[in-house]
């Protein structure tokens, strides 16, 4: 049976000037091209209007193989609160922006057997919970470590944009 472990969670909050599509892009990019995870599923999107605002929420489920045996996923969550057009001056000149709250929940999940391979009987998972418990031990600490450092690195990553586009509006 594929069995998931969470290994990290976290959110960042920003309140401010962005421009949404831009920082949706820039996560996209990022996640795909940085941590090289090959699979970014959007599981959701949904806008609500309430007069001039606008709340956008997105999910996005990401993976990528780390071996045959193990499998690096992200669980990421937008939260969009009160998002407004404004105008900024950048460099002079006057630009459409966006102006709300953002919140980006996410999940690092390390996927043990996610082939399925020893769930074929019992002799198979019980010589799983041997080569997890006793063979790999190191290994799973380290895979652990990488899928939390990813996460890490993506929320930092991603606050500071945020920051950045703020100071800019």
């Amino acid at each position: 049976m594929v069995e998931e472990e969470n290994v990290f969670a976290s959110k960042v909050k920003h309140d401010g000037i962005f421009t949404f599509k831009d920082f949706y892009k820039f996560c996209f990019d990022w996640l795909s091209e940085e941590t090289g995870l090959t699979t970014i599923s959007e599981e959701k999107y949904a806008e609500k209007l309430s007069g001039e605002t606008k709340n956008v929420d997105v999910e996005w489920v990401c993976t990528k193989d780390l071996t045959d045996y193990f499998r690096e996923k992200m669980k990421v969550t937008f939260a969009v609160k009160n998002m407004s057009q404004v105008k900024v001056k950048r460099d002079g000149v006057e630009v459409d922006a966006n102006k709300g709250s953002v919140e980006i929940k996410l999940k690092g999940i390390l996927v043990k057997d996610f082939q399925g391979k020893f769930d074929m009987n019992a002799y198979k998972k019980f010589l799983r919970g041997v080569y997890e418990k006793h063979v790999i031990v190191t290994a799973v600490k380290e895979l652990k470590k990488k899928v939390s450092t990813d996460c890490d690195e993506f929320l930092g990553q991603a606050k500071a944009y945020l920051d950045l586009e703020g100071r800019k509006g």
